[in-house]
């Protein structure tokens, strides 16, 4: 049995750690040296855990007494952890973040809104999705989030821990809570390393190097073709995989034409239903060699095996890697190569236009209605330089 001596000497260690009382109560004690009383109990065949509350605010015999008024809800075929919710708002913690979810989704992209809710998924709702949200405690957030640090993820724990805040500032904005147990919880964390770049070959020679060794290779021809071609047109790896032959325009003609779809682009969720937002991407000779190779269909230009969806998502780097690009050079970093090389070799005149190449956003409405009306034509010209550069 647990003392009121040992409880007070529990004193902070590198992990949390538990000191058991009997019949389920323990002492919860946080890598920040704060101590809660906590019920393991099963219910419906399933096992639960309630915070009863803080010590020494609440003391050993004041939290065996609510121990026994939990084993009494309990015996009565009730749950005293949904008991304890009823006091708050009746919201749970995962009820709680998928109302801020919602809330948010109209203005995230879907890879964002994804990640957002995985991580919370993944990280958070396993062990305090059900807890009231009204009363969480900091501790308990740090449990998690150093759980996540525990496997390596410091930048994954640190946005864990944003998101969590603003979660709770939303239940407060919304009068579902009145506490943000998160908000002071960064200064607990690692922190994260500095972000590094994607790798990028910025020699003009070591992309050619790198194409004429993919033709090289023993890769599936899908693969090599989808890589020449996000090298040849500087756009996401997502707008390559999911090219539709219906979205080429003029491919015989003098003037071809690719239009990427606003769904495929890195783009505001509001945004990426409205045709206005598409991406034109002028196509060069190389690039129209590329298209003409690839096998004819109805509906994928890069199709992997079967035909029916596209080029696997790692395929292009994993080639890549297998010839010795490793850490050199990945499918993004084409879209450094293309604005450091044209930069470097045609100037500032042609800063704007590399930019409106990549898809980066205009400063404003006049400038983008300009940009994307008038200056095709020199964007045509940019792509043909940039085909000729990297085929010489």
């Amino acid at each position: 049995m647990l003392t009121n001596a040992a409880a007070k000497a529990a004193g902070a260690q590198a992990r949390a750690y538990k000191l058991f009382d009997v019949g389920g109560l323990f002492l919860f004690v946080a890598p920040t040296g704060l101590k809660s009383w906590r019920l393991k109990y099963r219910f419906a065949g399933r096992e639960k855990l309630l915070t009863i509350g803080r010590f020494p605010e609440l003391s050993l015999a004041q939290a065996r007494m609510r121990r026994e008024e939990a084993k009494e809800i309990l015996r009565s075929g009730a749950d005293p952890g949904a008991r304890a919710s009823s006091t708050d708002t009746g919201q749970t913690l995962e009820q709680l973040a998928r109302s801020w979810f919602r809330h948010n989704l109209p203005g995230w992209s879907p890879a964002h809104a994804d990640d957002v809710l995985g991580s919370l998924e993944r990280d958070v709702f396993p062990e305090l999705g059900r807890r009231a949200a009204g009363a969480i405690e900091p501790p308990e957030l740090l449990a998690a989030l150093r759980a996540v640090e525990g496997r390596g993820r410091l930048t994954t724990a640190q946005r864990v821990r944003q998101r969590l805040s603003e979660i709770f500032a939303f239940g407060i904005a919304e009068g579902l809570v009145t506490v943000n147990p998160a908000a002071s919880l960064g200064a607990a964390l690692r922190d994260a390393p500095p972000a590094t770049p994607h790798p990028a070959l910025l020699a003009i020679e070591d992309c050619r190097a790198l194409l004429g060794a993919c033709e090289a290779s023993c890769a599936a021809r899908a693969t090599v073709l989808a890589s020449r071609f996000l090298a040849l047109t500087a756009v996401r790896l997502d707008a390559v995989r999911g090219a539709r032959w219906d979205e080429i325009e003029d491919l015989d003609g003098a003037a071809p034409l690719w239009r990427v779809p606003p769904a495929r682009m890195k783009l505001a969720r509001a945004k990426k239903n409205e045709p206005r937002f598409e991406h034109l991407v002028p196509l060069s000779r190389a690039a129209v060699a590329v298209l003409r190779e690839a096998q004819p269909s109805a509906g994928l230009i890069f199709a992997g095996r079967g035909g029916t969806a596209p080029v696997g998502e790692g395929a292009i780097n994993a080639l890549y890697k297998r010839l010795g690009y490793g850490g050199r050079h990945v499918p993004h970093g084409w879209r450094s190569s293309f604005s450091t090389i044209l930069n470097e070799q045609l100037g500032e005149g042609w800063r704007t236009t590399i930019d409106l190449a990549l898809a980066h956003s205009a400063k404003g409405k006049v400038e983008a209605a300009y940009n994307r009306a008038q200056l095709l034509d020199r964007r045509r010209e940019l792509f043909e330089r940039w085909g000729e550069m990297l085929t010489a």
